[in-house]
């Protein structure tokens, strides 16, 4: 997928009418949604050498918490060979897929067919490209997209009428951790770190949801074998299971969607900070073995474990001569300070949005809210009224515009079909206005104290 020089020079005096920065679940859904799409010139940079998804998180057993119909294409058209059956059916491993009986791919099986549909893009995807730059020229009218082509450090600059966003969230480590030292790790680099991480004496685990638990549940099965302590501290008050009931799972769709957006920015805030279980908690399967675990490992002798709900990282200290971290912690109920000692620690503590430096030069062609945020219209486009409009669009950046709907993969291909939408002026893939029964807002007769036809 790295063009010849003379194939590099040649996409580099065209004009593409999309460029996608940012290489991703959602932004690949975009690239395998437009490549059969006539005339709809599209070009996606990635700074990575191939595709990567989450790698420190690919643990044998964990699984996806959407069914696979949230692939990369299929709710937006069935009849793509991109979906996950062609890529089962290709690899030989449909009917094996269909024998298991369950709707919920592994994650590394997730990631494995996500780059399987990116080698068969072609050079419509371009690896290795990090992105340093964009500037937007008046006289043409368009974006020129600066990037660093990493395999052999030249420079290479593409032009584009239309930006899409995807360029993903960055871990995010709480202040008191920040540039403490030694080898913490952020939950993303797992995997990596994990051998190191069962030589320790002690491990803490810092976070909740989904890839707290599968970490812990991990670390939980091989203690006897290596003899450390493990303690899992969390903020959140108990273990929350993800809420996957069908009715709940109606708030992943258009309609809530339309009635998210259209709420006071306020309002929205706090919404997002009270539905983190919707999108942010434990499989609850997942918490019953958890459970059924901690009761073989105490049926003869004590579990040397430790599960401190409540419990808020307040302070953290480094010692570098005895390699062991002094954290600061809080029961929030009880308003209660105490410390605890521990050798390893491990980060679960989430991902969050980040603005790319290189928007910096076209800051001006952007809409903020007052927070500095994006200012996310419905449609998913991000420019304000003073430029052309329909030019800059983004994914997964808006949550607090559009929900927790924003990271769902289920509704990644709404989404793109909505983009493609705008891009293309008309619409290309069927987009849903309604598929819930329930309803989110007051009915419009009803709206002024009018009464009820």
């Amino acid at each position: 997928m790295t063009p010849s020089p003379h194939q590099a020079d040649e996409a580099e005096a065209r004009v593409h009418d999309f460029i996608a920065i940012g290489l991703g679940p959602f932004n690949l859904g975009l690239a395998c949604l437009t490549d059969p799409i006539p005339g709809l010139d599209g070009l996606f940079l990635d700074d990575q050498p191939d595709f990567t998804w989450h790698p420190g998180m690919l643990l044998e057993d964990s699984t996806l918490q959407t069914p696979f119909l949230s692939d990369l294409v299929t709710l937006a058209d069935p009849t793509s060979p991109y979906s996950f059956l062609n890529y089962l059916k290709e690899s030989g491993r449909l009917y094996s897929f269909y024998i298991r009986e369950s709707f919920y791919p592994l994650r590394a099986e997730f990631s494995d067919y996500c780059r399987w549909a990116a080698h068969r893009l072609g050079d419509t995807v371009r690896f290795g490209h990090r992105v340093t730059s964009v500037t937007y020229d008046e006289a043409d009218g368009l974006y020129t997209v600066g990037a660093d082509h990493l395999p052999d450090g030249t420079r290479r600059t593409f032009r584009t009428a239309k930006l899409v966003l995807g360029t993903g969230t960055p871990p995010h480590l709480p202040e008191p951790v920040r540039d403490l030292g030694g080898d913490l790790i952020h939950n993303s680099r797992y995997l990596g770190r994990k051998e190191a991480l069962q030589k320790k004496s002690s491990i803490t685990l810092v976070g909740s949801g989904q890839s707290a638990a599968e970490i812990y549940y991990d670390l939980l099965q091989d203690i006897d074998r290596h003899g450390y302590t493990l303690t899992w501290a969390t903020r959140s008050p108990r273990f929350f299971p993800l809420e996957y009931t069908k009715l709940t799972l109606e708030m992943t769709s258009p309609e809530y969607v339309d009635y998210f957006h259209s709420l006071p920015a306020d309002t929205r805030d706090r919404l997002v900070a009270s539905q983190k279980n919707l999108y942010k908690g434990i499989n609850s399967e997942l918490i019953d073995a958890i459970f059924d675990l901690l009761y073989q490992k105490n049926r003869l002798a004590p579990c040397p474990t430790r599960l401190m709900t409540n419990t808020a990282l307040t302070d953290a200290s480094y010692d570098e001569a005895d390699g062991t971290y002094a954290l600061g912690l809080r029961q929030e109920e009880q308003k209660r300070d105490f410390t605890l000692t521990t050798e390893g620690l491990i980060l679960a503590t989430g991902y969050r949005y980040q603005r790319p430096a290189f928007l910096d030069p076209v800051a001006d062609r952007i809409e903020w809210d007052t927070q500095g945020r994006f200012a996310v219209r419905r449609d998913y486009r991000i420019d304000n009224a003073d430029s052309a409009g329909g030019e800059i669009y983004v994914q997964n950046a808006e949550l607090h515009t559009h929900g927790f709907a924003a990271p769902d993969l289920g509704m990644a291909a709404y989404r793109n079909s909505c983009i493609i939408r705008e891009l293309l002026g008309h619409e290309h893939y069927a987009v849903e206005k309604a598929i819930a029964f329930q309803e989110f807002a007051a009915p419009f007769a009803l709206q002024n104290d009018e009464e009820a036809p």
